[in-house]
């Protein structure tokens, strides 16, 4: 009997220094990942994801495909192991934000090479979409997105300011991004309907809001001149929150992504609906892992980010791989 499995990705914000040294100082295919992606990017990336500094790495335009090479490394080191592709033993695909990128890699639709110019863009457009605009990234605990999306709808914003929902986490976890007196505003109104806390999140721009507009023309063309494959595997979409299956409106979803909110609440719900046994977060750190335990899914929820994380769960999972 085949294991039914979820594989997910991180997005920005999962980023450490140092991840992922494991992996390229004891395996040859993770050495030839890191290798790869300096090599199209023209720069040391594996210097600035194994050695830091800090700074450089938290920077969108080396963060986002830093995260993807350590996810992919872990991929390839499976799949190797395995003497299989993932769609062999893997049900269901998605990521978060710049993850759904790296899920679009894992399954073969986007190339290594393609994956990481294309993240190198995405980074550079997206920080470049905000200079000179004073911009805020919050997380809202302890409401439900209702009665948020009710307060945005009823505040008075002046001209120009911009407050939209970026994230749908989980119950309770709602990501508000804009401009930062409007994303203020909101804050306010919402301590004075139950709001329990507020988090500024340390973020280089507003992501997914109407403000990354430019972002997304930029990306538009870079996407138009990217070859994608079809898909081997089941893939849910960040802005529908649905099964995708056709790559031109894939393609179409990427783009608009970028200034839509991430449905993640409802995507893992979707995702949870399939029967599937375990849901394991490939990649950086366990942030997808606790808003999924958040969400409540019945699935055995996992992580591996490192070479001991892929040995116990190839040993633990040999019977169906």
């Amino acid at each position: 009997m085949k294991k039914s499995l979820i594989f997910i990705f991180p997005g920005q914000g999962s980023q450490k220094v140092g991840m992922g040294v494991d992996l390229y100082n004891n395996h040859h295919i993770a050495r030839e990942v890191f290798d790869e992606v300096d090599d199209c990017l023209n720069q040391k990336l594996s210097k600035i994801i194994f050695d830091g500094p800090e700074e450089s790495l938290k920077a969108t335009s080396n963060a986002q495909p830093a995260l993807m090479c350590v996810s992919i490394a872990i991929i390839k080191i499976i799949e190797h192991e395995l003497k299989k592709d993932l769609s062999d033993f893997v049900q269901i695909v998605l990521g978060h934000s710049l993850g759904e990128y790296s899920s679009l890699c894992a399954t073969k639709v986007l190339s290594l090479n393609a994956t990481a110019k294309l993240l190198r863009i995405r980074g550079d457009a997206m920080q470049n979409a905000v200079r000179n605009i004073e911009t805020k990234m919050v997380a809202v605990l302890g409401l439900e997105i209702k009665k948020i999306e009710d307060v945005i709808n009823n505040t008075k914003f002046s001209k120009d300011s911009v407050c939209q929902i970026a994230n749908d986490n989980c119950p309770g976890q709602v990501i508000l991004s804009g401009t930062a007196d409007a994303v203020d505003l909101v804050s306010s109104n919402l301590k004075n309907h139950g709001a329990n806390s507020f988090i500024n999140l340390n973020v280089s721009a507003p992501f997914h809001c109407s403000l990354m507009q430019p972002a997304s023309e930029i990306m538009t063309e870079a996407i138009r001149a990217t070859i994608f494959n079809q898909l081997s595997t089941k893939f849910i979409s960040n802005v529908t929150a649905e099964f995708e299956v056709d790559i031109e409106k894939i393609k179409k979803l990427l783009v608009e992504q970028i200034c839509s909110t991430v449905k993640w609440r409802e995507s893992i719900m979707l995702a949870d609906q399939n029967n599937a046994e375990n849901i394991i977060e490939i990649g950086s750190g366990k942030v997808l892992s606790g808003i999924n335990k958040r969400i409540g899914v019945k699935m055995k929820i996992e992580n591996i980010s490192r070479l001991e994380d892929i040995e116990n769960f190839l040993k633990s999972n040999k019977d169906f791989l």
